[in-house]
């Protein structure tokens, strides 16, 4: 059984990285996985269900923002991809992993390991991990746009759109928003400025 591993949520000011681990059978038929990033919401959660209904198993894991700022994004993403590991409910030694770095497998009793640049448009189960993570996460902030509205977290999902930066601007931070990222922390210099 080969896992593949994706994170969605490296390059947003706010809210966490979130990666998937999923390991698909042979003849899954599921069509259309792909990069989630290439798909649009609709079709994402379409597939979500399906890879969760016929996957072998599924994992997901993440690392939020001060964990985030206490690591750094990349150190955060490793995190969360050893998370969606030990949350699969089988047992897995062998993994490729979208990107072109890996991160630490030791104690995972890995037999083989690859990074793969662009791997979730060339590897299915990479694909698959990418959409998991990319529908998790969004999921998650469309339910905090409730607890903070005022940031539009559900419009954005804490991407540095235009309109989320004139809102972190007017409103300042607030929990879950990276302040090791240079946008926030321009921001909370301002507001401390005399």
């Amino acid at each position: 059984m080969i896992a593949g591993l994706d994170e969605a949520g490296r390059g947003p000011l706010a809210g966490p990285v979130v990666a998937a681990a999923v390991i698909l059978p042979r003849g899954h038929g599921i069509r259309g996985i792909g990069d989630s990033k290439a798909l649009d919401s609709g079709t994402r959660f379409r597939l979500a269900i399906q890879i969760r209904s016929r996957c072998v198993a599924y994992g997901v894991g993440w690392a939020d923002a001060a964990e985030i700022d206490a690591l750094n994004i990349l150190q955060a993403t490793f995190l969360a991809m050893r998370r969606a590991i030990l949350s699969l409910p089988v047992g897995c030694a062998d993994f490729l992993v979208d990107g072109n770095r890996l991160p630490d497998f030791a104690g995972f009793g890995t037999h083989s390991a690859r990074a793969i640049v662009r791997g979730d448009a060339s590897e299915t189960c990479i694909g698959a991990a990418s959409i998991l993570a990319k529908t998790v996460r969004d999921t998650y902030m469309d339910h905090v746009h409730s607890i903070y509205p005022s940031y539009r977290f559900a419009d954005h999902k804490g991407y540095p759109t235009p309109v989320h930066r004139e809102l972190l601007l007017r409103h300042g931070p607030c929990p879950l928003h990276r302040r090791s990222f240079a946008p926030v922390r321009e921001v909370l210099s301002l507001q401390s400025a005399p």
